[in-house]
């Protein structure tokens, strides 16, 4: 057995385990200050909205020696309008245009032509009004909040309300660092970023719904024990299942860092650059939330319950009566203790002080005690 899953086994056993419950206030405060931070970034920089949202138009040019920066001006100059330009892969240029009208969208697709020395029809243009973007945004908050509702629905008949409310906190943790982090780098909010986000929700609710199947399964009948408290049951809970959380989480994400570093980075694939981004960014704070934020808050929660807090008493006034009969047979035990220490040194002591056999001291030659004596034989 390889030597992770030598510690998974190890975790899963409760032989090791890191204490992600009892030091849940060190990860809420990681949390918010990373929330914190995304939120000002949405709220300083915004989101730079795609065409799909904003309307405009997107013109392709064919392959052309002509730089990016180049035609960026061109552009600019023609339509009046902040331009976006891709080098792709295969030498073509993508120029989108926000806001543009279809009089501005013909003025700029000539100027792209004669700019890039090719006919006007080479340079296709695809114009889209900003209605149907409205439209598209409309439908993705309207997706996401169907989501989110039959995901507490369901989370709340499988388990219970405090798991739901845990998770639903978990997804929308996940959701603001991810399109906070879409504020500061800057990418574009496209219809690719929407299927990304939703694609997120599930990978971020997978490993928190094994968490909470775990725990579910152990913490059945805990009020008749007294040997661990709700908290500490979690964070068994959570050990357990924490090497299968990370390999999934790293299994994941290498395919998504592919698309977005080389297919995104190397090959400038437009699209890639915004579903990739999304995934990889909420791929990780999904893993994050569901170890951190997750189960610690189910445990905060249930803790508030009166059985569990009686619960709670219970467990340490066991250990107390526990630890007191500890020290008072510590206490009987040290007289026999001392006798045995005594046992081993050497001493003038009657043989009815003596337990067992008693240690002689070793000669260091033969002329040493209990030896023939030095010199020279006669």
């Amino acid at each position: 057995m390889s030597r992770l899953g030598t510690i998974g086994a190890r975790l899963y056993r409760g032989e090791v385990g890191y204490d992600f419950v009892g030091k849940r206030k060190i990860w809420y405060g990681i949390s918010i200050l990373i929330t914190i931070t995304a939120i000002v970034g949405l709220a300083v920089r915004g989101l730079n909205m795609g065409i799909e949202f904003s309307g405009g138009a997107v013109f392709t040019t064919p392959k052309t020696s002509v730089s990016a920066e180049a035609a960026k001006r061109t552009a600019e100059d023609a339509s009046s309008h902040q331009a976006i330009v891709q080098k792709l892969g295969d030498g073509t240029l993508r120029v989108q245009v926000s806001e543009l009208t279809t009089d501005q969208s013909r003025t700029t697709q000539q100027a792209l032509a004669k700019k890039l020395a090719v006919p006007l029809e080479k340079v296709n243009t695809d114009i889209v009004g900003p209605s149907w973007g409205d439209q598209i945004a409309n439908k993705a908050w309207t997706g996401l909040g169907v989501f989110m509702v039959l995901v507490v629905i369901y989370l709340a008949i499988a388990f219970e309300w405090r798991m739901a409310l845990a998770a639903l906190i978990a997804l929308i943790h996940d959701l603001t660092i991810t399109v906070g982090v879409y504020a500061l780098v800057g990418f574009e909010v496209t219809p690719g970023t929407v299927i990304g986000l939703l694609t997120i929700l599930g990978y971020s609710l997978y490993d928190t719904v094994v968490v909470f199947d775990g725990l579910k399964e152990s913490s059945k009948d805990i009020t008749k024990q007294t040997r661990f408290t709700y908290s500490e049951i979690a964070n068994r809970s959570l050990n357990g299942t924490l090497v299968r959380s990370i390999n999934t989480t790293v299994v994941a994400l290498l395919p998504v860092a592919g698309l977005l570093f080389i297919g995104g980075g190397f090959l400038g694939a437009g699209m890639l650059n915004d579903i990739s981004l999304a995934l990889f960014v909420g791929l990780a704070a999904g893993a994050y939330s569901s170890i951190f934020i997750a189960t610690p808050l189910v445990a905060d929660l249930k803790e508030r319950d009166p059985q569990m807090q009686a619960l709670t008493k219970r467990v340490r006034a066991r250990r107390a009566a526990d630890a007191a009969k500890a020290d008072s047979a510590g206490a009987a035990a040290s007289p026999e203790e001392s006798d045995e220490q005594d046992e081993d040194e050497p001493q003038d002591a009657s043989p009815a002080g003596l337990v067992g056999q008693r240690r002689q001291p070793t000669g260091r030659g033969r002329g040493g005690r209990g030896g023939r004596p030095q010199g020279k034989r006669r």
